[in-house]
C-alpha cells in the first residue's frame, strides 16, 4: 500500500465495502511491516508503520461516526413515533389524578399514578 496519509474527504466518499477492503489491506500491510521490523530487517521506509496506523485509525473513526449518525437518526425517529402515540396532556392528567374527599371526618388525599 501507499505510505501517504489518506484524506478524510476521500474516505467519506467511499462506500462501506470499499472502506472495509482498504482497512483489510492496511492491516495486512501493517502486519507485514511489523514482521520485517521484528525480524531485524531494515524497514523499507521508517515512517511507513506510523502512516499505516494513522490511516487505519482514520478509517475506523469514520466508520464509528457514520454508525453513530445512523443510530441517532433511528433514535430520533423512535422518539417522534412515541410522541405521536402518547395522549395529549389534558387526557393524561384526567386519568392520573383522583379527587380528594372527606370521609368519616378525615381528609383523604387523592392517589397519583407514577
Amino acid at each position: 500500500m501507499e505510505m501517504a496519509l489518506l484524506k478524510t474527504k476521500e474516505l467519506m466518499g467511499l462506500s462501506t465495502e470499499d472502506r472495509r477492503k482498504r482497512l483489510k489491506d492496511l492491516r495486512d500491510d501493517l502486519m507485514r511491516e511489523r514482521g520485517v521490523a521484528a525480524m531485524g530487517g531494515a524497514p523499507i521506509s521508517p515512517g511507513k508503520i506510523r502512516a499505516v496506523r494513522t490511516n487505519i485509525a482514520k478509517i475506523l473513526t469514520i466508520e464509528s461516526q457514520l454508525k453513530n449518525e445512523e443510530e441517532a437518526k433511528d433514535l430520533e425517529e423512535r422518539r417522534k413515533a412515541r410522541a405521536q402515540k402518547q395522549k395529549p396532556a389534558d387526557e393524561t392528567m384526567k386519568n392520573n389524578t383522583k379527587k380528594s374527599g372527606v370521609k368519616g371526618g378525615k381528609k383523604i388525599e387523592g392517589e397519583r399514578k407514577k
